[in-house]
C-alpha cells in the first residue's frame, strides 16, 4: 500500500471515527483502525463490534492499493502533531510501514486487515427511511438526557424511535421523566420502530454535519445503518419492547399554569441550593397569578423560597418535584414560553412550550411528582 494525503484531511477522517475506537477490548486488533485503499480513497473504519465508524477520506494520488489495520493512538497523536502538509504513507513489506513529511518520517508495526472482524450492516429485509441531519440532531439532543440506567430494563437504556406515515416521534424516559420529540419531516410508508442506544445516539449527535441535508437510516431487528456525506455508522440496537408512552402522556390536566420558561428555571435553580442533596426535593405552592417555589433541607437548617408572578388557570395546588429532573427539563427546551399543566399532587405534570411557540407540538414532557409535607 502507498498513497499521498493531506495530513489534515487524513487527521479529520480518523478523528470521524476514533469514538468507536473501544476504551478496553479483548480483541486487540480493534485498538487499530482498519485503513482500505481503493479506486482512489482511502476507507477508514473502527469499531468495537457494537459500534461501528466507517468514513472515506480523498487521497491525493495511489501508488499501490492494499489494506492494513494501523494502531489507533499512535497514528492518531501523530498526525495532531504535524502541520498541514502532504504526506506520504507506504508499506515496507516487514510489518511495519511509514508516514513520510517533508522532512521527517516515522515507523510504525501495521496488523493484516484480515484480522479485523467482518462489519455486518442491516439485512436484506432492512427499512429504509431519510432523516434532514438537523431534525435527527436536535432530536437526540431533546431525549438523550432522559434515557435510563436500567439493567433489569435495557429498552429505557435508549431512544424509541416510533415512525409512522404521518410523523416521526423520538421517546426517551427512565420512568420519572419521559420526553417526546415529534418531526413531520420524517415518514415512513409503514409503521416501524428501534429502540438506539443512548451511547451510539450521542456519538451520532457529536459526529453530524449540520451541513449534510439527510440522513439515510436503514434497519432490521438487530441493526442499524445511519449514512450521511462520506461517514456511516453501524450499531447494534435494543432488543425488546418499548412502553406505550403515549398511555402515559396525561390528557386532561386541568389546572394550567403558563410562565416565561427562563426565569422558572433560574427560580428553581437558586431554591434548590437548600434542597435535600439527597432528595433534591422543591414544592410547588400554586394560586392564580402567583407561583410560590419552596425547598428545605431540616438536617442542615437550610430553607428558601421565592414567590413569581405568572399565568395560572386551576385550583390552589401544592405539588412537589424533584428539582434536577425539572432542571433537566427546563434547560433543554428553547421555547420562550412554558406552560405545565397538572391534576393533582399525585399525578404527572404535563410540561409542552406556550401554543404561540413554534416548538409547541414537536416537544413534549412528563414528570412525575414526588411527595412533599
Amino acid at each position: 500500500m502507498e498513497f499521498n494525503v493531506s495530513s489534515a484531511g487524513l487527521l479529520k477522517g480518523i478523528l470521524d471515527v476514533s469514538k468507536a475506537i473501544p476504551a478496553k477490548t479483548a480483541l486487540p486488533i480493534l485498538e487499530n483502525f482498519l485503513f482500505v485503499l481503493k479506486d482512489g480513497q482511502l476507507e477508514i473504519t473502527a469499531s468495537d463490534q457494537e459500534l461501528t465508524l466507517r468514513t472515506i477520506v480523498a487521497v491525493d494520488s495511489t501508488a499501490e492499493e492494499g489494506s492494513i489495520a494501523v494502531p489507533a493512538r499512535q497514528m492518531t497523536d501523530l498526525l495532531k502533531a504535524l502541520p498541514d502538509q502532504p504526506i506520504t504513507v507506504k508499506t515496507t513489506g516487514e510489518g511495519s510501514f511509514e508516514c513520510i513529511w517533508s522532512n521527517g518520517n516515522s515507523s510504525l508495526p501495521y496488523f493484516p486487515a484480515a484480522d479485523y472482524p467482518e462489519i455486518k450492516g442491516a439485512g436484506e429485509d432492512a427499512r429504509t427511511a431519510t432523516i434532514p441531519a438537523s431534525v435527527l440532531a436536535e432530536g437526540i439532543s431533546s431525549t438523550i438526557y432522559a434515557t435510563a440506567d436500567d439493567e433489569m430494563r435495557p429498552a429505557m437504556n435508549g431512544i424509541f424511535f416510533d415512525m409512522e406515515p404521518e410523523s416521526t416521534t423520538l421517546v426517551a424516559s427512565d420512568s420519572h421523566k419521559l420526553i417526546c420529540y415529534t418531526t413531520r419531516e420524517v415518514r415512513t410508508d409503514e409503521k416501524a420502530s428501534f429502540i438506539l442506544h443512548k451511547k451510539p445516539a450521542g456519538v451520532l449527535k457529536s459526529i453530524i454535519d449540520k451541513d449534510d441535508e439527510d440522513v439515510t437510516v436503514s434497519f432490521d431487528s438487530s441493526t442499524v445503518v445511519f449514512s450521511f456525506g462520506a461517514t456511516m455508522m453501524v450499531c447494534r440496537l435494543i432488543v425488546g419492547k418499548f412502553p406505550e408512552y403515549r398511555k402515559v402522556i396525561p390528557q386532561n390536566n386541568a389546572n394550567i399554569l403558563k410562565i416565561d420558561r427562563a426565569q422558572l428555571l433560574n427560580t428553581v435553580r437558586r431554591v434548590a441550593v437548600c434542597a435535600n442533596k439527597a432528595s433534591n426535593h422543591i414544592k410547588f405552592e400554586l394560586k392564580p397569578g402567583q407561583i410560590e417555589i419552596t425547598a428545605q433541607d431540616l438536617g442542615f437548617a437550610l430553607a428558601a423560597y421565592e414567590k413569581l408572578g405568572c399565568d395560572y388557570n386551576g385550583d390552589e395546588l401544592g405539588i412537589g418535584f424533584k428539582s434536577s429532573f425539572l432542571i433537566e427539563i427546563l434547560s433543554n427546551m428553547t421555547c420562550g414560553t412554558v406552560v405545565i399543566k397538572f391534576a393533582d399532587p399525585r399525578r404527572a405534570a404535563l410540561i409542552v412550550p406556550a401554543e404561540e411557540e413554534e416548538e409547541s407540538e414537536k416537544i413534549c414532557g412528563i414528570l412525575m411528582p414526588i411527595m412533599v409535607s
